[in-house]
């Protein structure tokens, strides 16, 4: 079974910065890419980047460009995402998804999630002014 658990998220003061962790479990993790995307309250699903677990190729959606960073650690079966200079309008249920294989959904933005099948619950992240 696909698990995926993030953590890292909770209550930053704007300015600051967070890593969050997505842990996998229940697949070959280097066949897999893993994503991580955001909504925030009363707005669409925004991908945010994609990692290929395989050869560490990375992309990254408009939003997420210059203060985002993705990365892995293989051996641990985790992918991060680091968020610098966090603003209130990062303000958003951060999720981790994986596909097979390659970021498709990172090839044609933006990216939706719309058919990646496997999911975390989320990880909330508060950003106070």
């Amino acid at each position: 079974e696909v698990q995926l658990v993030e953590s890292g998220g909770g209550l930053v003061q704007a300015g600051g910065s967070l890593r969050l962790s997505c842990a996998a479990s229940g697949f070959t993790f280097d066949d897999y890419s893993i994503s991580w995307f955001r909504q925030a309250p009363g707005k669409e699903r925004e991908g945010l980047s994609c990692i290929i677990l395989s050869n560490g190729s990375t992309y990254y959606g408009d939003s997420a460009k210059g203060r985002f960073r993705i990365s892995s650690d293989n051996a641990k079966n985790t992918v991060y995402l680091q968020i610098l200079s966090l603003k209130p309008e990062d303000t958003a249920v951060y999720y981790c998804a994986a596909d097979y294989l390659s970021c498709l959904d990172f090839t044609s933005p933006p990216a939706t999630g719309a058919f990646i099948n496997f999911w975390g619950v989320g990880t909330l992240v508060t950003v106070s002014r």
